[in-house]
């Protein structure tokens, strides 16, 4: 059988084309056959994907392949690029590690959305990072009441309201002044922009739990549910948005264990400067020192 690996580029930008060919004669050259689009049920199968771009071009890549099981290594050609594995140099080596195997796969949690219109219409989506309720005309207040489970929480004029994913955590919400959420944190993620409320911090629900949010009928503007950026669905006065996890995952391939702390660290370019750890608190203490330290680089 003809093993395939799927490329995908963000096409707005000429260096993602460039490495989206350099992965392609790698993947020749290992007797891969490159494939560059992607249609569930008519393609033929798909191994694994890289992808090369910015986080934008890992959403939209998930968006292609949802569903499929198609493990997304990404490489970082974009700015921040949380969900990439790698940065711009290693397109080569992403390719020879996914020709390989050699790469473990992490399961990331989404979103399954449900709107509710006033005429009894329904739509339905899903979002990895987060979903929006934005409001639909800038120059008005967006009126919601917001909802955990079935049970009135809160009402309040806002800007918006963003539920987002611990993946999503770092995107949007982050900006919004949410918290960030380790990716092993099974929960959902509640920010509200702007809102014209005394308690409108960010809130955390598990698992099991839901959000529903209702556009009150004394807003002056309807809303437009924005799914991980780039996917609306206009929510006129009187709907209702519902949010909660889905049962499908996005599956994402890692070449390396390193825990999130140091992508956090990595990405963000946070200080650590006076940091010991815990060798430095044995050493303050007096204790020995153990076998496996290394000794610091003026010996």
């Amino acid at each position: 059988m003809t093993r395939r690996i799927l490329i995908l580029t963000n096409p707005h930008r000429p260096e993602t084309e460039e490495a989206g060919r350099v992965a392609a004669r790698a993947l020749s050259d290992a007797g891969v056959e490159p494939c560059f689009e992607y249609e569930q049920g008519v393609s033929e199968p798909i191994e694994a994907a890289i992808v090369l771009g910015g986080d934008g071009t890992m959403l939209h890549a998930a968006h292609v392949t949802h569903g499929s099981g198609i493990p997304l290594l990404g490489v970082n050609l974009g700015r921040v690029g949380f969900l990439a594995e790698l940065e711009r140099d290693d397109v080569a080596h992403a390719v020879s590690r996914l020709v390989g195997g050699d790469y473990a796969i992490e399961e990331r949690g989404t979103l399954e959305v449900k709107v509710m219109h006033p005429d009894g219409s329904r739509d339905e989506g899903w979002a990895l990072n987060e979903a929006t309720l934005e409001r639909a005309n800038l120059r008005r207040t967006l009126e919601v009441a917001v909802e955990v489970d079935g049970r009135p929480l809160s009402s309040f004029g806002c800007d918006g309201v963003i539920v987002a994913t611990a993946t999503g955590s770092t995107a949007h919400a982050f900006s919004a002044g949410g918290p960030v959420m380790w990716p092993n944190v099974d929960g959902l993620l509640f920010v509200p922009l702007a809102a014209h409320a005394l308690f409108s911090r960010p809130l955390v629900i598990g698992p099991s739990s839901y959000f529903a949010v209702e556009v009150n009928e004394h807003s002056e503007s309807h809303a437009l549910l924005v799914l991980d950026g780039s996917r609306g669905i206009d929510v006129e006065v009187g709907g209702r948005v519902e949010v909660r996890k889905s049962t499908q995952t996005v599956r994402l391939a890692r070449l390396n264990d390193a825990p999130f702390t140091e992508r956090l660290v990595q990405k963000f370019s946070l200080p650590t400067d006076g940091w010991r750890g815990e060798r430095g608190r044995r050493a303050r203490a007096g204790g020995p020192a153990l076998a496996t330290d290394a000794p610091d680089e003026d010996g």
